[in-house]
């Protein structure tokens, strides 16, 4: 087994050892968040450039790379299954990868338990990829895992899986540690991209003709360069010429200072959503959690938000069986959905991450598994029954929408978002995607809306907030 050591981390281009009228294949599968996605992206732009042509499904491909998560047990279990899966689509020579999070985590542990897998490759070694891939050929088995705290792959062109909006990383790693969270240990300690890489970054979508972006980073309004903030971030970005919309996900309470809700309230392109983890309702709970942040401190930032961007839609994460929660802690989750009243909700039951703080709470503060089912389909009731009166009562409204793609269930009906993040399902056909409408909401699912446009849709701007 070779351990990749730092000095090879930036390899020259490598030299393929397929017959020279072949050209390579390259499938690659996504599991996770939105950062992975955006991983992917730049894996794929990087093999791309290398000479690999990607396919859609794993069937044949010379080289599958899966690009995995592990916030949760579950995620990585899946994945774990997939690989046994995949080895039915893979030719005698085909390479299989294991790439991001789960990769960072297990390093060499995969290698160990699965015989296929060659490649095992962490957040901060995607620039190794084709050096390692040739080495896998020469059947060679590689483990990448060390962090490169100067590593944004800012020479990489990303190839875009999204036909009407970018993924952009500002920020990547995480400082926080909280108590329940692996991130820190697989994407290493937070550093963010200078502003002047992101903005050139954003004027690159314009001209592939994409006028939504999406900033990346686990704590992303924290983001700072050393000479500029996620305010001047947000400006910057908002202004430049094409764009019409501008999110970020996902933000931390604690860092939403004046100077970014002001930029957030003032930049027209940047949206009226925002999504604030919140986590748990109880100042005890978040305590144990150590998001750093009372309940108190929470409803207030919301509140500021609220106050300063008229419309806004508020989107949350919520945890339910959290060590040592308790019937009252619980139930002041439940009051704070109440209070607040999220638009939508992320809910998740407690999943221990070995080397997290989590780890070593006492035993007799786990919340037995039967608990936290009935707590979860109680809070997963109340969240909807909130999200679909508070959707109810917006029928009849008009909403800008960007038509994404067709809708699941077909039939000439298709998806779109509007600016405060709202699903609205609209009729039409596929030459409308990537294009913008005026829509009334006229139906509610609870959570989904139909719409009926009511004027033309609109051509792509051509200037920013057009």
């Amino acid at each position: 087994m070779f351990f990749l050591p730092s000095a090879i981390r930036r390899p020259p281009s490598a030299v393929r050892h397929l017959p020279s009228d072949t050209v390579p294949t390259v499938y690659i599968e996504t599991y996770g968040c939105q950062m992975n996605v955006s991983d992917s992206e730049l894996m794929l732009g990087k093999l791309t450039a290398e000479g690999y042509e990607s396919v859609d499904g794993p069937e044949g491909a010379d080289v599958i790379l899966v690009n995995t998560c592990a916030i949760r047990e579950n995620a990585e279990q899946r994945v774990i299954g997939r690989l046994g899966e995949l080895r039915r689509f893979m030719k005698k020579d085909t390479i299989l990868g294991v790439t991001g999070c789960m990769a960072q985590r297990l390093g060499p542990k995969l290698l160990e338990s699965n015989s296929r897998v060659s490649l095992v490759v962490g957040p901060d070694a995607y620039r190794a990829l084709p050096h390692l891939i040739d080495g896998a050929r020469r059947g060679e088995r590689f483990t990448a895992t060390d962090f490169d705290l100067e590593e944004h792959y800012e020479d990489f062109q990303a190839r875009r899986f999204e036909g009407v909006k970018a993924w952009i990383p500002v920020q990547r790693g995480c400082d926080y540690r909280c108590t329940y969270c692996i991130v820190p240990y697989t994407r290493g300690p937070e550093r963010s991209r200078q502003l002047a890489d992101v903005v050139r970054e954003t004027q690159e979508v314009v001209a592939q003709g994409l006028t939504e972006v999406v900033l990346l980073g686990q704590t992303v309004n924290s983001y700072t360069d050393g000479t500029h903030d996620f305010a001047d971030l947000l400006r910057a970005v908002g202004a430049v010429p094409g764009i019409r919309r501008v999110r970020y996900t996902s933000p931390h309470p604690n860092d939403f200072s004046d100077r970014v809700i002001a930029a957030m309230a003032e930049t027209e392109t940047v949206c009226e959503h925002v999504h604030l983890p919140m986590q748990s309702g109880s100042s005890r709970t978040l305590k144990r959690m150590l998001r750093r942040y009372t309940r108190e401190e929470y409803f207030a930032c919301a509140a500021r938000l609220r106050a300063a961007i008229p419309g806004l839609g508020l989107t949350t994460d919520i945890i339910v069986g959290f060590p040592g929660e308790t019937d009252e802690e619980f139930d002041e989750t439940i009051t704070a959905a109440q209070e607040i009243g999220f638009d939508d909700a992320y809910m998740f039951k407690f999943s221990m991450r070995d080397g997290t703080p989590a780890t070593r709470f006492p035993a007799e503060l786990l919340v037995p598994d039967d608990v936290i089912d009935a707590r979860f389909e109680r809070l997963k009731a109340t969240v909807r029954g909130i999200a679909r009166e508070r959707n109810m009562k917006r029928l009849g409204e008009r909403r800008e929408v960007l038509i994404e793609k067709e809708a699941r269930k077909g039939g000439d009906l298709l998806q779109a978002r509007s600016r405060d993040f709202k699903t609205v399902i609209v009729p039409g056909d596929p030459s409308m995607i990537g294009t913008y409408c005026t829509v009334e909401l006229t139906g509610t699912t609870g959570s989904t809306f139909m719409g009926t446009p009511v004027q033309e849709r609109a051509p792509l701007p051509m200037a920013a907030g057009g």
